[in-house]
């Protein structure tokens, strides 16, 4: 039997905040599946490889980001960094699923 995860807030021991990260992270894992799963479906809709790289879409959604930061207390710099990084490599991914069809 595993221990229960707890919320942060309530965590005592190390050990309860290596299980809360643990399992947040295989959370964040499946949730970027279901992104790059979009991206797929992205690059078999797209007529053109010229329509994968989307500027105002990228600012856009790192705009829509940042704005779930500041609405949830998160460090709304870390997250545009993040999420630079993250779109970037939706694009090469989206790039690569474009190739290859």
């Amino acid at each position: 039997m595993t221990d229960p995860i707890l919320p942060g807030a309530d965590c005592i021991t190390m050990a309860d905040v290596r299980a809360g990260v643990d399992a947040l992270d295989r959370e964040l894992v499946a949730l970027l599946a279901r992104r790059f799963a979009y991206m797929d479906a992205a690059a078999r809709i797209k007529p053109e490889r010229g329509a994968v790289r989307d500027e105002a879409r990228k600012t856009q959604v790192i705009a829509n980001a940042c704005a779930e930061a500041r609405a949830s207390g998160v460090p709304e710099q870390i997250v545009a960094d993040l999420w630079e990084q993250l779109v970037e490599a939706s694009i090469a991914y989206e790039l690569r699923a474009f190739d290859q069809r």
